[in-house]
């Protein structure tokens, strides 16, 4: 059950960094999720408080991933249409076949989402600059979470590697 335990959480960790990417996905939580299957299992000891705490930062920061582009779009003068222009181009862009396509997509859609709310170009692509950079900044914070979610798995993993992989 131990190894079972194990490798779906691998999975969801490797889901949350993808998560992190993919605005629909929930990137830290899913990525929690892979650290409370390990901490389920029978060889490695529970500790409630560290996964309180790291659930509390993976929901603050995802909710922070939705206030953040829209105080970055406000502050640069952007509307609803860049935000929603950055996700569409976002999901476009990871499919094109050019490296940092999805940032390319991302900056683009939100400059044409900003065009489509009927303003200027010097103002649209300084609203697209605004809602760009709140994405990009959640997107790191995100990446940052995950990661180190997953280095966190990977540290008790090893710690009772000896325990998990005990088959009796």
């Amino acid at each position: 059950m131990d190894i079972a335990l194990l490798v779906l959480g691998f999975i969801l960790m490797l889901v949350g960094i993808l998560g992190s990417f993919l605005p629909v996905l929930p990137g830290p939580p899913v990525s929690w999720l892979g650290l409370l299957l390990l901490y389920l299992t029978k060889a490695v000891p529970d500790d409630w408080w560290m996964l309180g705490i790291t659930l509390f930062f993976a929901l603050l920061i995802t909710v922070m991933d939705y206030v953040i582009p829209a105080m970055g779009t406000k502050k640069f003068g952007g509307s609803k249409a860049g935000m929603w222009g950055t996700i569409i181009g976002l999901l476009i862009g990871l499919f094109l076949p050019i490296p940092g396509g999805f940032i390319i997509g991302a900056f683009l859609g939100a400059f044409i989402g900003e065009l489509s709310n009927n303003i200027d170009q010097k103002r649209a692509l300084k609203a697209a600059f605004g809602s760009f950079l709140g994405f990009l900044t959640g997107t790191f914070l995100k990446i940052l979470v995950t990661v180190f979610y997953a280095v966190l798995f990977f540290w008790k993993a090893i710690e009772y590697g000896s325990e998990l992989f005990t088959f009796s």
